[in-house]
């Protein structure tokens, strides 16, 4: 019994939209983990770490296929890179989702490796400077206060019925929701201990449906539903997640849509700062005050 689906319709929309784009070619620094199914180990895609490993630069498209292909829905997907010297590279790759369903951790790791190698847009922040970090984590829902699965039940599933009970995959749900949450109670945690709760939000539906959680139900009705969440969480309080039950719970009266501005306007500043230490930012700023002077 193959996935779900081939992939085939997905894998032409992504190469037509991507093109021959690779992974140092981004606007923005990105990080993407998927897993490598073949090596048994996580595989981060990093516009960091690429600059020093070029075998990782590989067509955004490739990447974007491999970290998508969920497990019993999308076949895992394969293909290799050459750098400059003909040096060859293969991955084989899934969702990265099975390693890190929260890729938050994975995002501060990238960051973090980069203050040790001493990069000068982080300077001059400490390596476990946490207190300087500011995190925006964006889950994609859940159903999971349904209370989905009982134990009565499950202590009669065999290897079949652990893989497709309840018209779903319960070991799989278990380890994604296992690791999202494992990293949602550590980084709150550390924010916590650090008095700097305000400086990491997430934002997070954990009331969804059966329904409007499906990985696979693209109908127009659950896509327009999903955005309707999406605009009610904007006015609902920030809430975090209590370490006793596992449940989101309002944190004040803050709403995530204030508290997005707010982070908004402090990278806004941050930009700024980090735009006139650099050299180029320097020169922009010289060549605006000789443009006021002669005018």
């Amino acid at each position: 019994m193959g996935p779900k689906y081939d992939g085939k319709y997905l894998h032409d929309i992504v190469r037509e939209k991507l093109g021959e784009t690779k992974l140092h070619q981004t606007l923005t620094n990105v990080v993407i983990p998927t897993f490598d199914i073949k090596q048994l180990q996580p595989r981060i895609f990093s516009t960091y770490e690429v600059k020093s490993n070029p075998c990782t630069d590989a067509l955004l498209s490739d990447i974007c296929i491999g970290t998508s292909a969920a497990p019993t829905y999308l076949p895992a997907h394969h293909f290799q890179t050459q750098d400059s010297t003909g040096k060859t590279k293969e991955f084989n790759l899934i969702d990265g989702g099975v390693a890190a369903n929260n890729p938050t951790l994975v995002a501060m790791n990238e960051v973090t490796k980069e203050i040790i190698r001493g990069n000068p847009e982080f300077f001059p922040i400490k390596p476990t400077d946490y207190a300087r970090f500011l995190v925006v984590s964006l889950g994609t829902g859940s159903p999971k206060s349904e209370g989905k699965y009982h134990a009565n039940m499950a202590a009669k599933w065999g290897l079949l019925g652990w893989l497709t009970s309840e018209h779903s995959t319960p070991l799989v749900d278990i380890f994604m929701q296992a690791s999202s949450d494992m990293v949602d109670f550590h980084i709150a945690t550390v924010f916590q201990a650090l008095q700097s709760e305000n400086s990491y939000l997430r934002i997070q539906d954990d009331t969804l449906s059966q329904q409007i959680s499906s990985v696979d139900i693209a109908t127009k009705e659950n896509l327009e539903n999903l955005v309707k969440v999406g605009e009610e969480l904007l006015n609902k309080p920030v809430s975090r997640v209590n370490l006793e039950n596992g449940q989101f719970e309002p944190a004040g009266k803050v709403t995530n849509g204030e508290a997005l501005i707010r982070l908004a306007a402090v990278l806004s500043k941050e930009k700024q700062l980090r735009d006139m230490r650099s050299p180029l930012g320097k020169k922009n700023e010289e060549c605006a005050h000789v443009n006021n002077t002669t005018t």
